[in-house]
């Protein structure tokens, strides 16, 4: 090969070198702006440490508040079965409030009955008051019927309470049974 041959040789290998070197530090400035830093490391790990932990607080407050509506209505299942026990007391109280020569039989059932309810109560069983004349509301009734209404003033009311109803903490467990005016 001659000289001149050579150097252009040297010449076109030296071009290619430093297009390769330009290349390279291309890459390498490319690579070095997708490589996060220490501290962006940093920032986005406390970032996902504070959203883990704000989402395990929220389980743990979500539980808890389900675990207390657990334990508030886990009885829900046996007063529900009781109610109408409950009901059978009332009606035999009403009977033998008529009988005068069951006195003493009166008395002893009452004081079944009181000892019956009170215990329910403790246990979270409270009554609806429905009484006549109240205003009907579909979120706390149960219309089974209507009829037309005595007077004027008793449409759209409550006109007889057929059945009690009855609230297990705040939750309504049996919706009275009303007769509504038309």
């Amino acid at each position: 090969m001659s000289k001149k041959e050579d150097i252009k040789q040297e010449e076109i290998n030296t071009a290619e070198e430093i297009q390769q070197v330009e290349e390279n530090q291309q890459v390498v400035e490319e690579v070095a702006e997708e490589v996060p830093t220490a501290e962006a490391l940093l920032l986005a790990e406390k970032d996902k440490f504070l959203r883990l932990f704000a989402e395990f607080e929220n389980y743990k407050k979500r539980t808890t508040r389900e675990r207390i509506e657990l334990f508030k209505t886990a009885g829900q299942e046996v007063m529900t079965s009781l109610l109408p026990v409950v009901d059978d007391f009332e009606r035999a109280l009403s009977h033998i409030e008529e009988d005068k020569e069951a006195e003493e039989l009166s008395k002893g059932v009452v004081l079944v009955y009181q000892k019956f309810y009170n215990t329910l109560e403790q246990k979270g069983l409270s009554k609806i008051e429905t009484n006549a004349g109240d205003v009907f509301d579909a979120e706390i009734h149960e219309a089974i019927t209507q009829i037309p209404a005595p007077s004027e003033d008793m449409k759209g009311k409550v006109i007889d309470c057929v059945e009690k109803g009855y609230k297990l903490g705040d939750k309504i467990i049996r919706y009275p049974k009303v007769v509504i005016g038309q």
